[in-house]
């Protein structure tokens, strides 16, 4: 019977233990000087090597040749003491115990009696390796307390989790008695160099993409990276290729995500439905897309911004690469930003689906940042945009106008920047959202020189407050992308209208005076009513 990967390269050496050189240097110096602990807590993601670790401590501790091995403290990991730790068979000196099924005061009362008797040669120390502590009841960690504060002479406690937060919840005293090392997530190229060597083991092939995958699945563990390659060679012959990988992990396809960008930059909408449909028709986890997504959109934001993105496979990056540009920095961070606000429907939502199909709609319906500095020096926007819908006849915002003539960067216009005030709200949202609400609720009406006069469709205070204390962003923007210093003023609230006879008041009169005075009362809601264009329901 062939014995696993992640079994057959478990690391026999603390020089072994990838990317843990602080816990390794540590454990190892401790051990040749002769002050070991009694009691170690050792935390992280899983797969690092706590267990590892801890076998590799009562390996070095136990060793039949532990005085002639270098560097001293290193076990040598070929004795007899040495196999039987490292495989994990029966040791009379090394106990290991599973805390989600031993986590009562009663399986804690019997370690303790046990952690009593000596060890078994003279020398020799007794390693009682506690997995998964964090399932330890109160009651038990009690009942260890004493132990732990007056350990008896040659015993050794090493309590492994991948939840500390929950040891300190549940028995913080303990926390006090054990000398605790952190282990770090593996990094993608470290999983990737290590899947090398051991291929180069075995005498196998794999492509690079097939192992960028791999690596990148394994999320920071090397035991499910082994494990992951141990399922590829075992679906079929030869090399292991990405294909493969893909079919073996049930990722989603490389040309999916092209598909999605696709629909996005060239705005077709229709196109979702059907392609939502198709990941689900082949077992897709549209949790697992999403985050692939995420992934996409950010390294394509890297490369637009100058950036080297990493762990990449040659097919993804040449996808990247492809799109590169068709999107403007903005709107890929507006893209990150409603995947971020979608994230928790999909994985918990009881129609994942539709909030896959909603937010990848938004995206292909989502209005495109404009370059204000393109704008004003008369050059059309870049790639594919939407018009904008007309207007209502009662809108109370001023019009923006088309620009009736182009203005140079270094001239302002009221009619430029009319044109142009989607972006200034865009880069105002981006500094604040009651700024961005306020500029939005705002036009130019007037620009003498450098003074830009700005007009508030409507008194709402609340608005005209955000623009007084937030003046100096707003010619900051403006300023910037003309290339001149602006000052900027707010036109004078409009005087009270003469006092007219009262119309007569209507029940949906009633109701829109209500709603428009809870608007009011309630900055966040208004706030939100305005950026979103939703209606007040009572």
């Amino acid at each position: 019977m062939a014995i696993a990967l992640a079994r057959r390269y478990r690391p026999r050496r603390f020089a072994d233990l990838l990317v843990q050189d602080h816990v390794s240097a540590a454990l190892r110096g401790a051990i040749a000087s002769g002050r070991v602990g009694h009691g170690y807590l050792l935390t992280g993601p899983r797969g690092v090597g706590k267990t590892t670790a801890a076998r590799i401590l009562a390996m070095a501790l136990n060793c039949e040749r532990r005085d002639t091995v270098s560097p001293r403290g290193e076990p040598c990991g070929e004795c007899e003491n040495c196999t039987r730790i490292w495989t994990g068979s029966a040791s009379l000196d090394v106990i290991e115990i599973d805390a989600a099924s031993n986590r009562g005061v009663d399986d804690a009362r019997e370690l303790r009696e046990r952690a009593m008797y000596a060890a078994s040669q003279e020398g020799h120390h007794k390693v009682y390796i506690v997995d998964e502590a964090h399932m330890l009841t109160r009651e038990a960690w009690n009942a260890l307390l004493k132990i732990l504060e007056e350990p008896p002479p040659g015993v050794v406690f090493v309590f492994a989790t991948t939840e500390p937060a929950k040891i300190f919840n549940t028995a913080a005293p303990v926390l006090s008695r054990l000398q605790r090392f952190d282990f770090r997530r593996i990094g993608p190229a470290a999983i990737r160099d290590r899947l090398r060597e051991v291929l180069g083991q075995e005498r196998l092939a794999a492509d690079e993409d097939a192992l960028t995958l791999i690596a990148k699945h394994a999320d920071g563990g090397m035991r499910d990276a082994l494990s992951v390659l141990d399922q590829c060679l075992s679906f079929g012959e030869g090399a292991v290729t990405a294909a493969r990988v893909h079919e073996v992990l049930g990722l989603v396809s490389d040309e999916l995500y092209a598909e999605v960008l696709r629909a996005v930059t060239a705005r077709q909408p229709a196109v979702i439905f059907p392609l939502v449909g198709r990941l689900l028709d082949s077992g897709a986890d549209l949790a697992e897309f999403a985050n692939g997504l995420g992934e996409m959109l950010r390294s394509l934001l890297m490369l637009q911004v100058g950036a080297t993105p990493e762990d990449l496979t040659e097919a993804m990056r040449r996808l990247l690469e492809e799109h590169r540009g068709a999107l403007s920095d903005g709107d890929v961070l507006r893209m990150l930003r409603l995947l971020g606000e979608s994230e928790t429907a999909i994985r918990r939502s009881g129609n994942a689906r539709l909030a896959v199909e909603t937010l990848l709609l938004r995206w292909t319906l989502m209005d495109r940042t404009v370059d204000l500095e393109e704008v004003l020096a008369g050059r059309p926007p870049a790639g594919p945009t939407r018009a904008p819908p007309p207007a209502p006849a009662t809108s109370p915002t001023p019009a923006r106008a088309a620009p009736a003539r182009t203005a140079t960067r270094s001239e302002l216009s009221v009619p430029a920047l009319q044109a142009a005030w989607e972006g200034v709200v865009s880069q105002a949202r981006g500094k604040s959202s009651f700024l961005g609400a306020a500029l939005g609720a705002a036009a130019p009406v007037e620009v003498d020189g450098a003074l830009v006069t700005l007009a508030l469709a409507g008194e709402n205070p609340i608005h005209r407050e955000a623009l007084e204390r937030q003046r100096a962003a707003v010619e900051e923007i403006l300023s910037a992308l003309s290339g001149q210093p602006v000052t900027v003023r707010l036109a004078r609230a409009a005087p009270p209208a003469a006092e007219a006879r009262p119309a007569r008041l209507t029940e949906a009169g009633m109701r829109a005076e209500r709603l428009q005075k809870v608007r009011q009362k309630d900055p966040a809601l208004d706030v939100a009513a305005t950026e979103l264009d939703l209606e007040v329901l009572e």
